[in-house]
């Protein structure tokens, strides 16, 4: 009895470092995209609000939920609040923050009553099992791209990358990961992401940083939010577009993860639904009062879940792995892109293995869930893949005659689905 419960802790913790490292990245790349040129954030302030902001959400996914979820800043959103709000609608950033802050008010106020589980539960099995499968697919992209095996192209939109170190890399690690995730090693990932790593320094690729300890800044962002101004009537579709984000993002994440790697409760959803959507709203919320765009569940915590970590004690020790990182960020830039990119390429492939689940019997089946599966790679948002998921979805049963089949929560998510659209295309 003893052995068994020293290897689910072995599992548990191998599982959170899993997930830090394979989301570590965003510790560098959040306060690089908001504290970009014209915003006028600072870089340092930023960085401590984003690690502020992991920490404490995902311990507190950890200790309340008991899920093996990484809470962070979600990526798409800072973008939009940097570039789409701050930039392009000139809005001060103090008062950018303060519409993070209000979204997640209203969201908590959605989230602590069972209007946000049931919106969870109204999304059908077809739809669901698609987003794991999209959320796979959208992994395995982002590891080929982090890896170079994909680049960019003008002409074809992308095209295979030249054999460079950075491939080869990637690829011996994913091999080394295949090679011991076979003999069912739980250490599988994370060696294949320290060989990397290793060949890096041995090589003199990378070195150890000059600077390692740095200061946190809370004085240049933190608690520096315009609640007031930010309620101004012109700015309300900005604000609803960022809750409604964050609500499809979260609500998809949760499902789609949860679905792909069996973490379901005996009716078959996902644990712990009510609690881990408790949890993403109050990211939001706090993400304003940090300084910092909305924190979401991250779809990274899939390759700790199959690492492992299988409960909340997966996420307390990745919420433990962001607390040094106060002090020490410059280490974040050892680990490279494309030393993770096997552990995503690898996970995204185990999730695929849902696509045999899928209905294909029927159009008015098949197709919502393609749109699902191809739209959140290829628009890299999970949003717009389950947007465009529950439209289809809604609007071809009606047509084939199976309108009974909808329920009332269905057409009122469809409804917000095309408002959303609406509002983002103003």
């Amino acid at each position: 009895m003893g052995i068994k419960r020293e290897q689910a802790w072995r599992s548990e913790v191998i599982g959170g470092v899993t997930t830090f490292l394979t989301m570590a990245y965003i510790i560098v790349v959040n306060p690089s995209i908001l504290a970009s040129q014209n915003t006028g954030m600072q870089f340092s302030g930023v960085l401590t609000a984003t690690v502020l902001l992991s920490f404490l959400m995902t311990l507190f996914m950890g200790l309340y939920a008991k899920l093996p979820f990484a809470v962070a800043p979600g990526m798409g959103i800072n973008a939009y609040l940097a570039y789409s709000i701050i930039i392009g609608q000139k809005v001060p950033w103090p008062v950018a923050l303060g519409m993070i802050f209000w979204a997640g008010v209203f969201f908590v106020i959605i989230s602590v009553t069972p209007l946000r589980v049931a919106l969870a539960k109204s999304i059908p099995l077809q739809l669901r099992e698609a987003s794991a499968v999209g959320i796979g697919l959208f992994l395995t992209f982002i590891g080929l791209k982090n890896a170079n095996l994909i680049v960019a192209d003008p002409t074809t939109f992308v095209r295979a990358g030249p054999l460079k170190y950075e491939c080869i890399m990637a690829l011996v690690g994913l091999a080394i990961m295949i090679w011991m995730f076979r003999k069912k090693n739980p250490l599988a990932i994370l060696a294949g992401i320290f060989f990397v790593v290793l060949m890096d320094l041995l090589l003199g690729k990378a070195r150890l940083p000059d600077q390692v300890l740095t200061a946190p800044d809370f004085k240049s962002v933190f608690f520096k939010l315009d609640v007031v101004h930010s309620l101004k009537l012109s700015l309300a579709p900005a604000i609803i577009s960022i809750l409604f984000t964050d609500l499809f993002d979260s609500i998809s994440t949760f499902v789609g993860v949860s679905q792909g790697s069996g973490l379901l409760d005996k009716k078959g959803e996902p644990k712990n639904l009510k609690e881990g959507l408790i949890v993403d709203a109050f990211a939001t919320l706090c993400a304003g009062l940090a300084g910092t765009s909305s924190g979401t569940a991250f779809i990274e915590s899939a390759a700790g879940i199959e690492a492992g970590g299988r409960t909340g004690l997966s996420a307390v020790v990745t919420a433990l792995c962001f607390l040094p990182f106060f002090f020490l960020a410059p280490l974040v830039l050892l680990v490279p892109p494309y030393a993770t990119a096997p552990a995503l390429i690898l996970i995204g492939a185990l999730m695929f293995r849902g696509v045999g689940k899928l209905k294909f019997s029927n159009l008015e089946e098949i197709l919502p869930a393609f749109l699902v599966v191809v739209l959140i790679p290829l628009t890299f948002s999970i949003t717009q893949g389950i947007i465009w998921g529950f439209i289809s979805h809604t609007c071809l049963y009606w047509l084939a005659g199976r309108r009974r089949e909808l329920s009332p929560m269905l057409y009122g998510v469809t409804i917000v689905c095309v408002l959303l659209l609406v509002i983002q295309n103003r």
